[in-house]
């Protein structure tokens, strides 16, 4: 049982870890769920579509556009460093997940020895029972035999009898 008790209490903080994981969203990944909404998409629109419209306006173009540039490069670099966290919490998770389908494959083999366990003692049981059966019946022929030999030697008795009685009354 303690072994079984002390597996129990691993998966449940496991559990308890990966729960509290989930609830505690840093800001990188608020950031990449934001990032991957339709709001982001209508922000991003919005914003490129006011840079050309503010060249149209009067604004110079060289500086519209570096500024432009500037903030796509440094937004393709954060971008960059939001999917690669993501993917390295996801490989994280996939490392715990394959960590659980170990440990319950573990524990289908160690049911499956106990189900063989319990075959082979149940096999020892037949076997007994049947052990037993053949003893009870060679106990009841032995009886039958026995009570059979009973049953002549009070006949020879009887006959015995029955001749002395008969002896004794001719001699009387």
């Amino acid at each position: 049982m303690n072994i079984a008790n002390r597996k129990l209490k691993e998966k449940n903080f496991k559990k308890e870890k990966k729960e509290k994981k989930i609830v505690e969203k840093t800001f990188a990944e608020k950031a990449s769920v934001w990032i991957g909404s339709e709001s982001s998409l209508y922000a991003h629109t919005f914003l490129f579509a006011m840079s050309f419209v503010s060249i149209a306006l009067g604004a110079p173009t060289d500086e519209v556009l570096l500024i432009l540039t500037t903030i796509v490069s440094l937004e393709a670099i954060y971008l960059a460093i939001f999917i690669q966290m993501t993917v390295n919490r996801n490989t994280e998770s996939l490392e715990e997940v394959e960590e659980d389908l170990d440990e319950i494959q573990e524990d289908i083999d160690e049911i499956q020895e106990d189900v063989e366990d319990i075959q082979e003692d149940v096999d020892d049981i037949q076997e007994s029972h049947e052990d037993l059966a053949e003893d009870i019946d060679d106990i009841e022929d032995s009886e039958t035999k026995r009570d059979r030999e009973i049953g002549e030697k009070f006949l020879k008795i009887d006959k015995q009898l029955e001749l002395i009685l008969e002896e004794i009354r001719r001699g009387k």
